[in-house]
């Protein structure tokens, strides 16, 4: 799994462990049952966690006794019974193309900041790469020639993702103009974005950099990173892009992951049958059927 994924199950773990430190008989893991995970996510809920976040971490959970029970440390799994809280399917905020392209007109290019900026989003919504995904993009797997990056998602799993002559225009301006001039680090010279001291940029400072964009362009939405990635998505299956390709791009092993993008192309479905059907109340219609009797 990603460093990423291991980090949040093993943060997941460390709360069952501090929840059984609460416990008066203090369990051990193997000996933790069935009704002391229940207490465990009821105790969680008190927090006030959304379901998708107690979902997430009784997922981590599970895999922990998954590992167990492979290495023969217990019997049972205590999880093995226990059903996540119901999620549903939340719609993630999107951003329009004008809200896009207003945010990427506030960016000042004539700063070597301005410049990489430009060039991230670019990248983030040229591509629809996690963030991740962009603070890891290499040199070595940017294939501008034809029109092509190689990424490394989760699991470790790489993948082709074509990459628009935008992205392109302006990755190119910032490593010819910017980052050829940085005293780079020797850990990070194959890293494509680097900040001022020549490391790779993390995860937080891309989303403080669209936040701040955000802000500035007066858009009231929960913008992350990620807004980009769903932005791009829906924007992609908007125009009547294929699901299956859209899949393949952003890194989806399952398409039902993908398909909540549509959820933009249903609301357009819905808007053209109240528009046009007879029976939803569209004027000219109705006028031109009175004026018949």
């Amino acid at each position: 799994m990603s460093e990423n994924s291991i980090e949040a199950y093993l943060r997941d773990v460390e709360k069952l462990s501090q929840f059984a430190s609460m416990q008066v008989h203090t369990p051990a893991p193997e000996t933790i049952n069935e009704k002391d995970i229940s207490d465990f996510l009821e105790y969680i809920n008190q927090f006030g966690l959304t379901p998708t976040s107690q979902a997430r971490i009784l997922s981590g959970i599970k895999s922990f006794y998954k590992y167990l029970a492979l290495e023969n440390i217990i019997q049972i799994d205590p999880t093995q019974l226990i059903e996540a809280p119901k999620t549903g399917r939340k719609l993630p905020d999107t951003l329009s193309f004008p809200e896009i392209e207003q945010m990427l007109d506030l960016i000042d290019v004539s700063t070597p900041e301005g410049t990489r900026n430009r060039a991230i989003l670019e990248v983030l919504y040229s591509c629809g790469v996690r963030v991740s995904e962009l603070v890891d993009l290499k040199l070595t797997n940017c294939y501008f020639d034809i029109g092509f990056i190689r990424v490394i998602g989760k699991g470790n799993k790489m993948r082709l993702v074509p990459i628009g002559r935008d992205a392109i225009k302006y990755t190119k301006i910032y490593l010819e103009s910017i980052r050829n001039h940085l005293d780079i680090k020797p850990d990070a010279e194959d890293i494509v974005f680097l900040n001022r001291r020549g490391k790779a940029l993390t995860r937080v400072m891309i989303f403080l950099i669209i936040k701040e964009l955000a802000e500035r362009a007066g858009i009231h939405k929960n913008i992350s990173p990620h807004t980009f990635r769903h932005s791009f998505a829906t924007h992609l299956i908007e125009g009547g892009a294929d699901l299956r390709a859209v899949q393949e791009m952003l890194g989806h092993e399952s398409i039902t992951t993908t398909e909540i993008y549509t959820h933009l192309d249903r609301a357009f479905l819905q808007e053209t049958l109240k528009s046009y059907h007879p029976r939803e109340g569209l004027p000219q219609y109705r006028t031109k059927q009175a004026g018949r009797q």
